[in-house]
């Protein structure tokens, strides 16, 4: 498989987009956020990083993102981790780190949960930037305008201004409702691996304090919280960059 060119995946009727580079074990495996694609910064940069280091690298596009098939409206948070899920199934092999961004830091934290559920120890561990679990219950649902509320009971959507695209974000009914299936923050989380947090204190989508309370309930002795006093939602400036390798690298020499 080409890096450049993806192949592609049906998982329950999408077409999911995937690239995949083979190399050393532990793999890396890419989880994007939300609207985001596997072509973005953080993406390629740590597609050029494990291609130097000769690690392997997986990543994909949920449905009704980047290049795979399907409508982003008709997404939903157990939609897009059964794809994950897929993806890891049907291409990886050995060990892998997960790298999980805002939304995919929730994707991530959930595939273990599923892959050890079914007898699954691969996931060697967890690096995760701005991470966003439970974003719908506790950062969009609390904040609710009556405008939006109504819009979702009457229209299934709301849809919000973007500061990341000239397009607006969708939010449905259904994202919602299954986001309330899906919770990882009500309690206890046993990853049953180590866990590198990157958050930036400049955040505006995703505050500090969700990256702590998650790591307040993450394992004590596995868990490193990153805190990058100018950093944004993005983390996508080479100084970030930087340290998402650093971090990246740390978890390898762990794993190993």
């Amino acid at each position: 498989m080409n890096a450049s060119t993806p192949v592609f995946i049906d998982v329950a009727g999408s077409n999911i987009a995937v690239r995949q580079v083979p190399g050393a074990a532990p793999g890396i495996v890419w989880l994007g956020g939300y609207k985001s694609d596997m072509l973005g910064t953080k993406a390629e940069a740590l597609s050029a990083w494990t291609a130097r280091e000769g690690r392997a690298y997986l990543r994909h596009d949920y449905s009704g993102h980047g290049e795979s098939g399907g409508d982003f409206i008709d997404g939903t948070i157990s939609k897009w981790l059964a794809e994950s899920l897929a993806v890891f199934g049907h291409f990886s092999k050995g060990k892998q780190i997960l790298v999980g961004s805002s939304m995919g830091a929730w994707i991530a934290l959930r595939m273990v949960q599923e892959l050890r559920k079914a007898g699954d120890d691969r996931v060697a561990g967890l690096v995760l930037l701005a991470p966003a679990p439970d974003f719908t219950i506790e950062l969009i649902e609390p904040v609710l305008t009556k405008a939006q509320k109504r819009d979702l009971s009457k229209k299934g959507f709301f849809a919000e201004p973007s500061d990341y695209s000239d397009k607006p974000y969708v939010y449905t009914r259904a994202l919602i409702e299954d986001g309330r299936a899906n919770r990882v923050m009500t309690g206890p989380i046993d990853t049953h691996c180590p866990v590198h947090i990157l958050q930036g204190l400049a955040d505006p989508d995703v505050p500090s304090g969700h990256a702590l309370k998650l790591a307040a309930l993450l394992p004590a002795d596995d868990v490193t919280l990153s805190l990058i006093p100018d950093g944004d939602h993005r983390l996508s400036r080479p100084e970030d960059l930087d340290m998402l390798k650093r971090a990246v690298g740390d978890m390898i020499q762990r794993a190993t």
